[in-house]
């Protein structure tokens, strides 16, 4: 089994800063890419930023400098920075991982459990 445990969500005013991270665990497992999804009320879920195991990213267009996503391997973890928040921001982000693991070998996508971010004055 694996776990994708992420923190570091909360309510912060327009112009502030929050970062995410995202630990996954359990079964031994290799990571092809980890990332960071996003649900507004109302909307469709979409990509935010994602990490490939190459370290290559790929960002949303409406957060393209402002967030950045990073990882630490040893750890495991993905980090997603974000600066600039503005309240479309809005949403419950989850953390995304497609890992590599069993016999034979094969990739599995999992989630996380959503950690809500709440841009507003």
């Amino acid at each position: 089994q694996v776990q994708l445990v992420e923190s570091g969500g909360g309510l912060v005013q327009p112009g502030g800063s929050l970062r995410l991270s995202c630990a996954a665990s359990g079964s031994k497992f290799s990571i092809n890419a980890m990332g960071w999804y996003r649900q507004a009320p109302g909307k469709q879920r979409e990509l935010v930023a994602a990490i490939l195991s190459g370290g290559n990213t790929d960002y949303a267009d409406s957060v393209k400098g402002r967030f950045t996503i990073s990882r630490d391997n040893a750890k495991n973890t993905v980090y997603l920075q974000m600066n600039s928040l503005i309240p479309e921001d809005t949403a419950v982000y989850y953390c995304n991982a497609i890992l590599r693991l069993g016999v034979p070998e094969r990739a599995y996508r999992y989630w996380g459990q959503g950690t809500q971010v709440t841009v507003s004055s």
